[in-house]
């Protein structure tokens, strides 16, 4: 079995070499420069949302295609990513791949929707229903920072080799720090069992 351990990959792409500027009035195109292993094409539907809009560009990887969903962050001062969520990076550990080492993924074929949160590994959830009890145990910033997690760590099962990425956009027009920085790699939080 898996350790419970959760890892939030956070993937920031360089912005000029592979996620071309996003406009909301047309398409864009890139020609995959930048990525051997992906190529991209990009265009924006003209009747998003200001919350969640489906995005219309399709990432080519390996395994097959995806694409996910433009999320805008209101009352922050976050500039809109690109989210992909729920992309398989395994075979499900399950039958004869239980309690063994993950085994390369399975291609798909057309465009895998990436919008939805997969299921979680399974894990004991905490118990924070008894308010008075549970600030016994830890702090009140703990206890609200689990009472807004407690929704995602419900849907659990074994097959949870799943992967959530996000990207920033860009807005046409605007001039992006990230722009002008080069390429990133990719981060892992690993996160301690609740």
């Amino acid at each position: 079995m898996l350790p419970a351990t959760v890892i939030i990959v956070v993937v920031v792409f360089a912005v000029s070499l592979v996620v071309p500027p996003i406009s909301s009035a047309g398409s864009a195109s890139s020609s995959g420069s930048g990525s051997s292993s992906s190529s991209i094409s990009n265009s924006m539907d003209e009747n998003e949302s200001l919350k969640k809009t489906t995005s219309s560009r399709i990432v080519h990887t390996k395994y097959g295609s995806v694409s996910g969903t433009i999320e805008h962050l209101d009352g922050r001062h976050l500039d809109p990513v690109e989210a992909f969520r729920g992309i398989p990076y395994a075979s499900p550990p399950v039958g004869n791949l239980r309690f063994m080492p993950p085994v390369t993924g399975a291609l798909w074929s057309g465009v895998k929707k990436a919008d939805r949160f997969s299921p979680v590994c399974p894990q004991r959830l905490p118990d924070i229903y008894n308010e008075t009890a549970a600030l016994e145990r830890m702090p009140r910033g703990r206890l609200e920072y689990l009472r807004r997690l407690l929704p995602y760590l419900r849907n659990q099962s074994e097959d949870c080799l799943y992967l959530n990425i996000y990207v920033p956009t860009q807005v046409a027009g605007k001039d992006n720090e990230m722009s002008k920085c080069g390429r990133r790699g990719v981060q892992a939080f690993p996160i301690n069992n609740i």
